[in-house]
């Protein structure tokens, strides 16, 4: 087992090294790179990135989909393990990933901690346990083996939102999904400048909408709009 270790950025110079050292930490021989798939950030994610030890790509499709499958065009392991700038998963997910594979699984992701003492993030966390798709989100980092990777087609590279909840979808459809009992330690900054009510809000009108089939840029402007969102975001 090789892990290839994907991760979309932009503009994320606060963030990735911390993320890669920590990541770098559980390594054990089993992750074979980490390649950060940058969306040609305006600050110098990239070089910091460079500097900690990363495999750094700029990715032709703006868009952590595009971002997440071009960076995967270039892989090297037979599981991929996508993780976002701002989240650190458990420091035994190698063995996590290794187990699942060993007991017929081909693909997985973790429950949540918030990096917040809020009460009601704690709660929000504690429903992230169900094995429900609604709670599932790629901050959670999800595993995924090749072969799967390659059944489902990928990420759509067309959607600019809804991304990972499309793709979970499809692995949890076509393959056999482990929910570990462990927690991916999750940026609460979404909420740094919104309430939680405006949070679930927004996350309930993209869900629908992409349900109802809305167009991608209906979906992106109407989470703009019920949210403060932070600049440095696409």
């Amino acid at each position: 087992m090789q892990i290839s270790i994907i991760i979309p950025t932009y503009n994320e110079a606060d963030n990735i090294s911390n993320t890669i050292e920590h990541l770098k930490a559980a390594e054990c021989g089993k992750v074979c790179e980490i390649i950060v798939s940058d969306a040609g950030s305006e600050d110098n994610t990239i070089e910091i990135a460079k500097t900690a030890g990363a495999k750094t790509l700029i990715s032709p499709i703006k868009g952590r989909a595009g971002q997440m499958n071009y960076a995967t065009r270039h892989a090297k392991g037979d599981i991929f393990y996508y993780v976002h700038a701002d989240t650190k998963p458990p420091i035994t997910y190698p063995s996590d990933i290794e187990r699942a594979l060993n007991s017929g699984y081909n693909c997985g992701t973790y429950i949540t901690k918030f990096d917040s003492n809020k009460f009601i993030l704690k709660v929000n966390a504690l429903c992230t346990r169900l094995n429900y798709l609604f709670v599932r989100g790629g901050d959670q980092s999800i595993f995924v083996t090749r072969s799967l990777f390659e059944k489902v087609g990928g990420y759509k590279e067309n959607m600019q939102i809804m991304e990972d909840y499309d793709f979970l979808e499809n692995i949890c459809k076509h393959g056999k999904f482990k929910l570990f009992q462990k927690s991916t330690l999750v940026s609460a900054r979404k909420y740094d400048n919104n309430s939680w009510l405006a949070v679930q809000l927004a996350n309930l009108k993209a869900v629908k909408m992409y349900r109802q089939g809305a167009a991608q840029q209906d979906i992106v402007n109407t989470y703009h709009r019920m949210l403060n969102y932070r600049k440095n975001a696409f």
